[in-house]
This record gives structure tokens, C-alpha cells and sequence, in this order.
């Protein structure tokens, strides 16, 4: 049963102690299924994400011709023990004619558009990417450039998606990306260099400020390219929802095995209470500067959110999207260039738009948390990261938080299986 078109956040009251599972992480899954599929070997992914984004990633790996097994995780629902036969650097299965390409779908999945785009260009023949309309917004053109730059064909309409690329195998060579509007363009190519010979130079940004491309080295260093078994850590962006839950309602909430590897910038959110003056998207926070958002009109003080460029070209206009939704719910939010300023005073009920953004819905469900009368409208776009989101905050404590969430339209509760995004 799909959810409602609108919901209702109940707070509960009593809210906590509570210790939350949460899947794993996106940027990581995301990122092991390419590693995995390039490897020599089987590669077992343990405690992998499972949402709309990676299974876009596993349904175009299959495409291409890898074998991918997906099984149940006992440890939470929203996950999948993934099984990848990697074929050593191959593309099992070739491209097609410049008439008739092979069809990848990546939906909205930003990840899997950009890495993508690396990967088929080590198979051979024509490969056509496309996705939903806002993911043919989406900017792709540095990477895009950098493809031709390597000696790849690569035709798009002002570079972005739809895209026909021609893949002729691995072409040796230093190539150099900008990453002034996103990180994944790097990482795409990182992904896919050990295969493809590329040695990856980055501008448009000082390396040691890239924490999604620091991620992606990492992972590669640590990666078992031979074959053998990989765990997905917590995904730190999804758990930030559950630490601003403990912040809003004065409870005991944590986040069961919160992530330490430091590969996840948004690990760092739990430091950020009470928040600073200034919280920057560069330097400080990723996808939880949202979440940190929510939270600055209960400080004792004006908080400036600032870099944040990379937020109006994701699944929304996120700049445009919180300050609007949060001026609704009553918020002062001022916005000049790429900053806004959140002040603090009180919030009061609002039906709020989601723009089919997950991370819009799961802030403002979170807000609904301490707010009364938080409507969300198209809930279930949280399928895209965290399909059991809305399961978490209404399971009783202490695996949830025990809100009510309710049919805004009939008025009726709804509960377990019903809060699956589907």
C-alpha cells in the first residue's frame, strides 16, 4: 500500500531514551557496487543500503551484464547483502550501435549518473544514460568534458542528460575534472582509474576541503579488489535525523554504531550542538546541513548557513526549498547569494512541500517531531535514501521514537507496514 499523498507528524510524549538503527550509507554503497563490479573476483557487500538510488546502481550493473545477487539483511530491513561477480576490469556486456545503444536509467541518483558515466567508458560500443527530468537538470558537463578530454565520444545537449557515450576501453592518460558544482565528478573518475589508466587532477576546489572525494580514496585504498567481503557502514546523513530528533525533544536518542571511519563528513553532525554562528557546506557539513537547519530557530541567536552553491543543483533548489519551507512554519530566513541567515523565535504547523526531495521530507518530519501540525506532502519520496524513515520515528522506544504519524486527509494512524515507503 503506497503512503498517503499527506501526512501528519504527532509528537510523542515521551519520545526517548531510544538507540535507532539506520541503513547504510548511499555514498558508500553507491560507491562499493562500481568497485565491486570492476574487481577480480566476488565481492560480498554486507549491510549495503537498499532505496531507490542503489537499486538504480544494481538494476544498471545488471544491464551491463554483471552478476548481482541481492539477499535479505537481518539487521535491518531497509538493507541487502549484495553479491557482485566482478569481471576484472571488463564490462560483460558490450555497448550497442550509435542507432540503438545500450538504455541505462538512472532515475535521480546523482551518483549513479556520474559514475556511470566513467564505467561504460571502459566497455565497448554505445551507451545512452538518461534519468527522470530534474536528474536532465542536473549539472554533468565537467565530467562530461573531462570523458573527451581522455579520447571517449561523448554526445549531450549542453552536457547534461540525456547522454550518448561511445566506450572504447581503457585510455591511459592524466586528466583533470572541476569539481566547482559537485565532488561526484571526481569520484566518478576515481572510481573507474585503476581500470581506465587515468591519473585524476582536480580543480575548482583545494583537495583537502573534498570530503566525498577523500571518501571515495579511501574506499578505493581499502577496497578488496580481489574479491572477498565489504560492510556498508550507518549512513551518517540518514542518523542526523535521529540525533536533531534528541536535541529537539530533550530526550536520550543515539545512533546504534555510529560511523568512526571518518569517510563520512556528516559523521561530525552530533558536535555541532548547540550549533556555531556559522555552519558552512565546504568545510563543515554535507546533505545534514539541512538537518542542522531546522534546529537554528531554537538557538539563543541568528545562525549563517554559507557555501552553499552545491545545494541548488541536487534532487531541488534546496537554498530556495528551506527557506521557504521554514518561512512557512512561521521561521525568519534571510537569504543573500549563496548563504542564508535562520533566526531564531517560534515555529507553528505547516503543510510543507517536498519538491520530491527526500531530504526536505525527512527535516521537516524531524521538525514535526517538536512542532505540532507539520503536514508532509508525497512522503514517500524518502524512498530514495531511507525507505523505512517514517517506520523509525513511529516504532515504540527504545528502537524508535513513537510519534504518530497520520492519513492528514482522513485522520487515520498509520503504523508498521503502512510507513514503508514504497
Amino acid at each position: 500500500m503506497p503512503l498517503p499523498r499527506i501526512i501528519e507528524i504527532i509528537p510523542s510524549d515521551r519520545p526517548g531514551p531510544a538507540l535507532v538503527t539506520i541503513p547504510g550509507s548511499k555514498s558508500v554503497t553507491n560507491r562499493a557496487l562500481v568497485l565491486a563490479a570492476l574487481s577480480r573476483g566476488r565481492v560480498r557487500l554486507e549491510g549495503a543500503l537498499w532505496s531507490e538510488d542503489t537499486e538504480v546502481m544494481v538494476h544498471c550493473l545488471q544491464t551491463l551484464g554483471f552478476g548481482v545477487r541481492v539477499e535479505a539483511d537481518p539487521g535491518d530491513p531497509a538493507n541487502r547483502r549484495i553479491e557482485v561477480e566482478g569481471a576484472g576490469g571488463r564490462l560483460p556486456r558490450s555497448g550497442g550501435t550509435r542507432e540503438t545503444p545500450l538504455e541505462l536509467f538512472v532515475g535521480n541518483a546523482g551518483t549513479a549518473a556520474r559514475f556511470l558515466s566513467a564505467l561504460v567508458c571502459l566497455g565497448r560500443g554505445f551507451y545512452r544514460l538518461s534519468g527522470v527530468p530534474r536528474m536532465h537538470e542536473r549539472p554533468q558537463a565537467s565530467l562530461l568534458r573531462a570523458l573527451r578530454d581522455l579520447g571517449y565520444g561523448v554526445d549531450a545537449t549542453l552536457d547534461r542528460l540525456p547522454v550518448l557515450i561511445e566506450g572504447c576501453g581503457p585510455r591511459t592518460g592524466p586528466v583533470t575534472v572541476s569539481v566547482d558544482q559537485s565532488s561526484q565528478f571526481a569520484s566518478a573518475l576515481l572510481l573507474a582509474s585503476r581500470v581506465g589508466g587515468w591519473t585524476v587532477g582536480i580543480s575548482g576546489g583545494n583537495p583537502d576541503e573534498l570530503p566525498y572525494v577523500d571518501m571515495t580514496r579511501r574506499l578505493i585504498e581499502v577496497f578488496p579488489h580481489g574479491g572477498g567481503e565489504f560492510r556498508i557502514e550507518p549512513d551518517a546523513s540518514s542518523g542526523s535525523y535521529f540525533w536533531a530528533a534528541g536535541f529537539l525533544t530533550g530526550s536520550d536518542i543515539q545512533v546504534r554504531d555510529w560511523p568512526r571511519s571518518g569517510w563520512q563528513v556528516d559523521a561530525w553532525f552530533p558536535g555541532f550542538f548547540p550549533l556555531p554562528a556559522e555552519v558552512s557546506r565546504e568545510l563543515d557539513l554535507g546533505d545534514s546541513i539541512l538537518t542542522a537547519m531546522i534546529l537554528a530557530p531554537f538557538g539563543p541567536a541568528p545562525v549563517r548557513f554559507t557555501e552553499l552553491g552545491r545545494l541548488r543543483v541536487q534532487e531541488c533548489e534546496r537554498v530556495q526549498a528551506m527557506q521557504t519551507e521554514l518561512s512557512r512554519c512561521g521561521a525568519r530566513v534571510e537569504e543573500s547569494g549563496e548563504t542564508l541567515v535562520i533566526h531564531p523565535g517560534p515555529l507553528h504547523g505547516a503543510t510543507i512541500t517536498t519538491y520530491n526531495d527526500h531530504r526536505i521530507a525527512m527535516c521537516f518530519a524531524t521538525l514535526g517531531l517538536k512542532v505540532p501540525g507539520i503536514r508532509i506532502e508525497d512522503p514517500s519520496c524518502v524512498r530514495k535514501t531511507f525507505p523505512n524513515f517514517l517506520q523509525k520515528l513511529s516504532a515504540p522506544v527504545p528502537d524508535g521514537l513513537g510519534a504518530g504519524v497520520r492519513d492528514a486527509v482522513t485522520g487515520r494512524l498509520l503504523s508498521g507496514p503502512e510507513l514503508l515507503a514504497s
